[in-house]
């Protein structure tokens, strides 16, 4: 099958987005609830996998198979029809109707999505990190992707977040209107997933879920730095969604329609 055309990815997104932004809040926040657990079994699988490889393979090759085994975690959300604050970029803004209501149902999107995933996430990796629950080694592995982000300088953590908020909204074009398929669905959540973690970029849900695990851990972490780092994520993939992936794609198709 030939690939679909952007006004035909674009309209399907926007059906889509129209939908995100009339369901009932307990819907919203079961499916948000849902999507902080699969990030935090996500960061479990990246350090029993890492710790697997590391004692022959070295730190670099554990961290590459840590990634790749993250990327389950964007599988387990895009089929399972649960979501990330960082998916509620490019969606739900071509589905707003331009009046005040639709702007609210945004605004309460985004954020019952963010603590909710926030919830889900501490939720499960509370249990994950208690004592015995993980493999040995895991901790190790866990902590140095904690504390690679608790190193990075405002700036750098604000440029990696808008990278992050790319490639989430990057994730969601494909996902929703480009994939024909349940297949390139998967490949591309998998593939977006292990980059994110490979290049750690500063994704809001699961950098403060990495963090909340190092917390737990013992590693050097603060709440104030926990919740600072936050801030600073959400404000780069905003950037990196809205500002790279969301004009960019719709200035794509209202350009094309244009030509036409």
């Amino acid at each position: 099958m030939p690939a679909p055309e952007p006004e035909q990815i674009y309209e399907r997104t926007r059906q889509e987005g129209k939908r995100r932004l009339s369901r009932p809040v307990l819907e919203l926040a079961a499916t948000a609830v849902v999507g902080g657990f699969d990030v935090a079994i996500g960061i479990a699988v990246y350090g029993l996998t890492a710790a697997s490889v590391a004692p022959k393979g070295g730190e670099g090759l554990a961290h590459l198979a840590g990634a790749i085994g993250f990327g389950i975690a964007f599988v387990f959300i895009v089929v399972g029809r649960s979501e990330l604050f960082t998916e509620n970029f490019l969606v739900p803004i071509t589905g707003l109707a331009g009046d005040r209501g639709s702007f609210l149902k945004l605004g309460e999107l985004w954020a019952v999505s963010l603590v909710m995933n926030i919830v889900g996430g501490f939720g499960l990796a509370m249990i994950l990190t208690s004592e015995g629950v993980l493999r040995h080694g895991s901790k190790h592995e866990i902590l140095q992707l904690a504390e690679h982000t608790l190193h990075f300088s405002p700036l750098t953590a604000f440029l990696s977040a808008i990278v992050a908020g790319a490639l989430m909204t990057v994730l969601t074009w494909f996902v929703e209107g480009a994939a024909e398929s349940l297949g390139v669905r998967i490949t591309m959540a998998w593939i977006i997933g292990t980059v994110l973690v490979l290049g750690s970029f500063n994704h809001a849900i699961v950098g403060v879920v990495e963090m909340f695990y190092g917390l737990r851990f013992g590693g050097p972490i603060g709440w104030n730095q926990l919740f600072a780092n936050l801030g600073i994520a959400i404000a780069g993939n905003l950037v990196g969604g809205l500002v790279l992936v969301t004009f960019a794609r719709s200035a794509q198709v209202f350009g094309s329609k244009s030509g036409g």
